[in-house]
């Protein structure tokens, strides 16, 4: 069992081209034993952006704090803090701060599963 305040996770810098301000925290993942699903907790700065992409995976995302928008393909949907999004496989997204603070936010994404194409893990810095 992993009991730990997220503040004592190390954070980094999503180095992937078109991500901008945006850090990311690996809560719970591979390291912990986690058997399924990695989480992680980014904070993307005012202005800054995660990289527009898509993948054969799921996210589920829970925004803690912040405003932004979500691009859903070439549609955007404001978030705030209690928004909820799940994103689809093979879905073209990107979470852009809008507001004036940090935008956080927690996402889960399924470990490798049989059949399903790239690396979840290495998609969005989680290692």
């Amino acid at each position: 069992m992993k009991i730990v305040h997220f503040e004592s996770v190390p954070s980094e810098d999503v180095r992937l081209e078109g991500a901008a301000g945006c850090r990311v925290r690996c809560l719970i993942g591979p390291d912990d034993q986690a058997p399924s699903f990695s989480m992680r907790q980014f904070e993307v700065a005012p202005g800054g952006h995660t990289p527009r992409h898509s993948h054969g995976y799921e996210h589920e995302v829970f925004v803690l704090d912040g405003e932004g928008v979500v691009l859903d393909g070439e549609t955007e949907h404001a978030i705030h803090a209690g928004t909820v999004v799940f994103v689809p496989p093979n879905r073209v997204h990107q979470f852009r701060n809008t507001g004036s603070g940090p935008l956080r936010f927690l996402c889960l994404i399924p470990h490798p599963m049989r059949g399903m194409l790239g690396d979840c893990v290495a998609a969005c810095s989680c290692q």
